[in-house]
């Protein structure tokens, strides 16, 4: 008689012996529980606690002894008890002896600190790329970094998954199709508009692959937040004006944008984002503004923030991050999903 298999490894390939382990900080567990439904799997159990100095504490509650662990944890609300509490939960997982830790991690922090933009200024996002390598990290997979150039600073692989596919088809079923059933396509048509100039290329390739066209605003900035001044490069004149990025924070550049593009004669505006922080006043600009729709994906939890406005829809982006981690555990190719959308 055969003795009986002590675990099934019947969701693994290629001869690995290993499972997938995800684990969850608390910065965002609807997003877990959506990524764990589709891999089919149940989150691992893990305690997080403080101590009466706000010190964090993380018990494991299962092992990961030779298991493929994925942590998820995002950067929004309280970034830094988040960002220190993902840190102790790699450095649990390693000295608990898993085979593979990779940091899932939608929106990374303090992204926008990537270069020395003025004297003495810190490079905190090569700072924090070594803390998450120190930490015991393998792998990152992260979402629209602010500048791709940040997978540089690590000394471990990161995949930097786009949301661009999925906004892609957002803007195609939701915008442009609606307006062939209203029989608005052949009155007007729609353009891909960039707030800023950095955000030329994002805003290029998505007008590319819509066959729009697309125009972008110069802005200047008297401090960091504060936009003083914005000028269109482009005509808008009684077309759907879209405006693309990749992060959302008080809203104060989406805001100026959209009054930019409604007295160049937009005759709507729609504002998508990745990353909708909605820190500060952001809803009451957000309400207060021109924009018909602001829609952000969930790389960061913003339910209660939908209770305030009904201009706020979301692009759920759960299946995006299940299968990059489903392909990454399998040793499969993720290059796939920077051109597609997974159902």
């Amino acid at each position: 008689m055969k003795p009986k298999p002590i675990r099934s490894f019947s969701s693994c390939s290629r001869g690995s012996t290993n499972h997938i382990k995800l684990l969850a900080g608390g910065s965002h567990p609807e997003l877990a529980k959506l990524v764990a439904d589709r891999l089919n799997l149940r989150l691992g159990k893990i305690i997080v606690s403080s101590y009466a100095n706000s010190e964090i504490s993380v018990t494991i509650c299962e092992s990961v002894r030779d298991e493929d662990v994925f942590v998820l944890q995002t950067g929004h609300g309280s970034i830094n008890d988040q960002l220190m509490e993902l840190l102790i939960i790699i450095s649990a997982c390693r000295t608990a002896s898993a085979r593979k830790i990779t940091a899932v991690i939608p929106c990374f922090p303090y992204a926008r600190q990537d270069k020395k933009d003025k004297s003495r200024a810190p490079i905190t996002a090569k700072l924090v790329a070594n803390m998450l390598s120190v930490a015991g990290a393998d792998h990152v997979i992260t979402m629209d970094l602010h500048a791709s150039q940040i997978q540089g600073f690590f000394d471990c692989p990161v995949d930097n998954l786009y949301a661009e596919p999925s906004m892609v088809k957002y803007i195609r079923l939701e915008i442009l199709e609606s307006l062939k059933r209203n029989g608005d396509g052949k009155r007007c048509g729609a353009v891909i508009v960039s707030p800023d100039a950095g955000g030329a290329k994002r805003v290029t390739s998505i007008a590319d692959r819509l066959d729009l066209d697309f125009a972008l605003i110069h802005k200047e900035r008297k401090k960091a937040n504060e936009v003083s001044r914005m000028v269109l490069v482009g005509s808008v004149a009684d077309q759907i004006a879209i405006l693309v990025d990749d992060m959302a924070d008080t809203c104060g550049t989406l805001a100026k944008a959209a009054q930019v593009l409604v007295d160049n004669g937009a005759r709507e505006v729609y504002a998508i984002v990745t990353h909708g922080i909605l820190s500060g006043e952001a809803i009451a600009r957000i309400n207060g503004s021109p924009i018909t729709r602001v829609v952000v994906t969930n790389t960061v939890p913003h339910a209660e923030k939908k209770k305030l406005s009904d201009k706020l829809q979301t692009i759920d982006i759960s299946a995006t991050l299940s299968e990059a981690i489903r392909r990454t555990h399998n040793g499969e190719s993720v290059s796939y999903l920077f051109d597609h959308a997974p159902e």
